[in-house]
């Protein structure tokens, strides 16, 4: 899924369509694979901002759906409507976010390794360096 901002859309459509395909993907008709997705927030709270249980605990009072454990962060899956009020509920208790946004969220996901991963990191880079692309998203 890619989200653009364009002033030109048959100029977008082609570079992106060229994008996808020199480097093994095709380009879908609009909202093709929006089902493979889900609207979520997501926030990401850094491992030294909070206690686990504490944080989980303000998070789920405040609508939260999940909470899990990603490296070094915390990340809080709210639903849409829930996601300002997860996010004030962490500002009262002064804990910092590293990130929260609302975004598409995939329904699945799968491990990708070997060329399949180098290809898609060269289509990422790609898609990062034309000045239209806004956002995107993989599914497997």
């Amino acid at each position: 899924m890619v989200d653009t901002l364009t002033d030109n859309s048959n100029r977008t459509t082609s570079d992106v369509r060229h994008l996808l395909s020199r480097h093994g993907g095709s380009l879908g008709e609009n909202g093709c694979v929006s089902w493979m997705f889900e609207k979520k927030g997501l926030i990401a709270v850094s491992k030294n901002s909070a206690e686990e249980e504490a944080l989980m605990e303000i998070a789920i009072d405040a609508g939260a759906e999940d909470i899990t454990v990603e490296d070094d962060v915390f990340e809080i899956v709210t639903m849409p409507d829930n996601f300002v009020a997860v996010k004030e509920a962490l500002a009262k208790k002064n804990i910092a976010t590293v990130s929260a946004e609302i975004t598409m969220v995939p329904k699945t996901t799968i491990k990708v390794e070997g060329k399949t991963a180098e290809q898609i990191l060269r289509l990422m880079e790609a898609l990062e360096d034309n000045e239209d692309v806004s956002a995107y998203l993989f599914q497997f």
